[in-house]
């Protein structure tokens, strides 16, 4: 059971209580959080409302690293003031592009080397896996450019945000937000021994996520429940609190705790954590462990949560549903179905993979070796893939004859790698069926292209039940109902040896020689900074509840050109709406004519009508179309689900972007990527009366800026008339505003050096 508290609760003497402790105000009992803490000790500003905070490490991987390195060097940093991790773990096939993915490893050997970073090359380990082995520890905080930068059950503080908030570490600036709500995730009771993580992580996630409980806050486990869980097992349910879209995670330290950081030869990074008597929480996720049953997430989100019995006995019905929500994600470009998979009552799955930081952990990974020894996947179309999380762990189950059994099953296993969560590994047949015990199942995150007519999906689930399914040849099983004797994990010995013979570590050696560059690694295209007044052409209009990032600009095969701004460009939006970039290209042609300082209303028919529809306008007959900045904008209802990636904002700046509209920003991580790009992340409570090919006047635009951002005037300019609308900003930070005034981060950034 999963319960939400309607209101802010206290922990008083290990419990959930609506009174406080000897009459404590709420905020001093805010103050007695494991958060309060962490965040107060990172805070380099006296004010604990509006957060200025250091890291104590940070981490990108090899879609992210090239973009985030090139920014800084682009404002002028000389060294990396932090430890900087940088892993091959998501182009690490180097089986697209020619010589570009791995063009982009011996670019951040380079960066490493010059700079004073820590390199871990191809198939060592998963960014996260390598995080908790090397460097979380109790009280720390560490940001990282992956949304599942998650290490709260070491007590560590973790963020997952856009490139260019690590710039502003990497440049000795700070990462600055408001201080966010605290939300208690009261375990109790103990997960039955068919019970994983995934199946804990869902239930929660299904839970909150659509009421956006967590939304934006930290999520605090604590609770006698933690104690009936080994470390490996609480990761793997830490890791995906990313998928609630809350900001961060900390748990309660214990024993357990310590003795996974001393067998990581870290006993020093160990202290106990956990909230002071009294500790105020803005609200509470109450889950009784023992009533956790193996978990389901359908396509196409970690939050469409069912259990794997309810499914079974309602195929029809539930299936059903998800065959229309296919039709929505295809747009008629592709079918996919589901209850032809149903046969004798029994749905047939066609792909199993237990992956990544979720998935490939020690103690998963053995639970499904243990229940498939012995036994047979089968050689019809289902198929078996497992990553152990990191070479140590696949060492050690190799040592422990873990592999040897799972291979003798006939799964296939493989080195440690992150494709299998965002398209570009093991991709499904079409119109198959995958079941994964990976992060998450978003549209065509198994690297489906709807708009070649080709579209799979995924499924969600623990690698117990996974394991159960391949026992039966694909067969949609319960982990619950599988004769087996769970739980005989031996103990784990992780030994360093590989990472000492191939990590770079060079953290505070910066040797400052040259950056190696490959053909596809570009530098960012100047960006313009902003003018007095800006008219925007909708370019795009989604109307979707969600868009996620991948919708934004999609993973897979796509990671090549990570390097390559422009060329990257190109696919933005390309699989949810493929005629986006060639309409904001068209504007990009008209604001780099003005930059030129050519006449626009003589060479563009349409700005000339435009423009007299403005001068119709009380105030703004003096308008000039060489003075007014010209930009792309897309309108979508709750766009920036999922992925930290920069990339879904800095796609639509370099082809023209300057702003979006919306009702609400999915997730913060998102909301900051538009600003850090010179993009203004207005909000409109209105439903837009505006269509695509619409142009949106916005006057005064910079001091807007300065004022308090609640009403902002703006005019939809169609049919040669002038529509008053109103919108508005979600606070933003000085910093915030100045950069978006600049144009961009690396603008702010040289203004500065002045």
């Amino acid at each position: 059971m999963v319960k939400l508290y309607e209101k802010g609760v206290y922990y008083v003497d290990g419990k959930i209580s609506e009174m406080p402790l000897n009459n404590e105000t709420v905020e001093e009992a805010k103050k007695k959080t494991i958060a309060y803490s962490i965040l107060k000790n990172h805070n380099v500003s006296n004010d604990m409302e509006n957060l200025r905070l250091k890291f104590d490490a940070m981490a990108s991987h090899d879609i992210t690293y090239v973009g985030i390195i090139q920014t800084a060097k682009a404002s002028g940093m000389k060294k990396f003031p932090l430890p900087y991790v940088m892993t091959t773990c998501h182009n690490t096939l180097c089986a697209v592009g020619g010589t570009i993915n791995e063009d982009d490893h011996i670019f951040g050997l380079s960066a490493a080397k010059k700079y004073g970073g820590i390199y871990v090359p191809p198939h060592m380990a998963v960014i996260h896996q390598y995080m908790r082995e090397m460097f979380a520890g109790c009280g720390k905080m560490i940001l990282g450019s992956d949304s599942h930068t998650r290490y709260g059950a070491l007590g560590t503080m973790a963020i997952g945000e856009g490139g260019g908030e690590l710039v502003k570490q990497l440049l000795c600036d700070t990462y600055d937000v408001k201080y966010p709500g605290v939300i208690a995730v009261y375990l109790e009771g103990a997960p039955k021994p068919y019970v994983g993580p995934q199946d804990i992580a869902l239930a929660i996630i299904g839970a909150v996520f659509k009421n956006g409980y967590v939304k934006n806050k930290v999520m605090e486990f604590v609770g006698p429940g933690i104690k009936s869980m080994t470390t490996d097992f609480r990761n793997g349910i830490d890791v995906m609190t990313t998928e609630t879209t809350c900001l961060s995670s900390v748990w309660v330290t214990d024993d357990e705790t310590k003795n996974f950081l001393d067998a990581h030869k870290r006993v020093n990074d160990y202290k106990k954590l956990e909230p002071e008597n009294g500790a105020y929480y803005d609200g509470c996720v109450y889950v009784d462990l023992s009533t956790v049953k193996p978990m389901i997430a359908l396509p196409f989100h970690p939050s469409n949560v069912y259990e794997i019995d309810y499914l079974n006995e309602h195929l029809e019905e539930v299936l059903a549903k998800v065959e229309e929500e296919a039709k929505k994600v295809s747009n008629g470009r592709a079918p996919f179905t589901l209850l032809d998979k149903v046969k004798d009552g029994k749905l047939h799955v066609q792909q199993g993979v237990i992956a990544g930081c979720a998935g490939g952990n020690y103690s998963n990974v053995v639970e499904a070796a243990n229940l498939l020894k012995g036994k047979n996947v089968g050689n019809g179309e289902f198929s078996l893939s497992v990553y152990p999380s990191s070479q140590p762990v696949f060492i050690n189950l190799t040592k422990q004859g873990y592999i040897a059994d799972l291979m003798e099953s006939g799964a296939i296993i493989r080195s440690a790698f992150c494709g299998p969560c965002f398209g570009a590994g093991d991709t499904p047949a079409n119109n198959a069926l995958s079941i994964r015990h990976t992060t998450r199942n978003f549209p065509n995150r198994e690297g489906s292209k709807p708009g070649n007519g080709q579209m799979s999906a995924v499924a969600l689930m623990d690698a117990r039940s996974i394991a159960a399914t391949a026992m039966n040849g694909g067969v949609l099983t319960s982990a619950e109902h599988v004769d087996f004797d769970w739980g005989h994990i031996p103990a784990y010995t992780f030994s360093s040896t590989s990472y000492d013979k191939r990590v770079y570590n060079g953290y505070g050696k910066a040797t400052g020689e040259d950056l190696v560059y490959g053909p596809n690694i570009k530098d960012w295209p100047e960006m313009s900074a902003l003018t007095d007044n800006i008219l925007l052409k909708v370019c795009s209009k989604i109307m979707d509840p969600v868009t996620t990032t991948d919708e934004l600009i999609p993973s897979g095969e796509t990671s090549s050109y990570r390097s390559n701004p422009l060329g990257l460009a190109e696919f933005t939006l390309s699989r949810r709406d493929p005629e986006y970039v060639g309409k904001s290209k068209a504007v990009d042609v008209m604001e780099k004519a003005r930059i030129q300082g050519k006449e626009l209303c003589k060479e563009f028919p349409e700005l000339h009508e435009v423009f007299t529809t403005i001068h119709t306008i009380d105030g703004y007959k003096d308008i000039k179309c060489k003075d007014t900045e010209i930009g792309s904008m897309i309108y979508a209802v709750k766009p920036g689900d999922g992925s930290a990636r920069e990339q879904a904002a800095s796609c639509q700046r370099v082809i023209g972007g300057l702003a979006n509209i919306t009702k609400e920003y999915a997730t913060k991580r998102y909301r900051s990527n538009v600003m850090n790009w010179g993009m203004i992340p207005f909000q409109m409570a209105d439903e837009p009366n505006f269509e695509v090919g619409d142009y949106i006047f916005v006057p005064n635009i910079k001091n807007q800026l300065d004022g308090d951002l609640k009403d902002i005037k703006a005019y939809v300019i169609k049919n040669n008339k002038a529509t008053e609308i109103n919108l508005y900003i979600a606070d933003m930070t000085q910093d915030e505003r100045k950069i978006v005034k600049a144009g961009c981060l690396i603008n702010f950034n040289k203004n500065r050096q002045k």
